[in-house]
């Protein structure tokens, strides 16, 4: 699985799901397995039309497809722990 998140530079709530998001894959004991791709919005008009007032934004895809399916965005005040019980319910 992938997940996407879509983030634009100086957004602390990005940066901050973002080292949660990192913490979660360096985790020994975790048992939600994804590929993390940071897309900077500010990279490409699309990306920016559609997320510049929603940003943190999440996706998550199959590898070997290009179909994104939208993830509630999670508290910025969610434990790492929390995040990772969500994220299992998607992948």
């Amino acid at each position: 699985m992938n997940l996407i998140l879509y983030s634009k530079p100086g957004c602390h709530l990005c940066e901050g799901l973002q080292e949660k998001l990192e913490e979660i894959l360096k985790d020994p004991e975790n048992s939600c397995k994804f590929n993390l791709e940071v897309r900077d919005i500010t990279n490409r008009d699309d990306w920016f039309q559609a997320y510049q007032y929603e940003v943190p934004v999440l996706c998550v895809s199959e590898t070997d497809t290009t179909t994104e399916k939208l993830i509630p965005r999670p508290s910025p005040r969610m434990p790492v722990r929390k995040l990772q019980q969500m994220l299992q319910k998607y992948m």
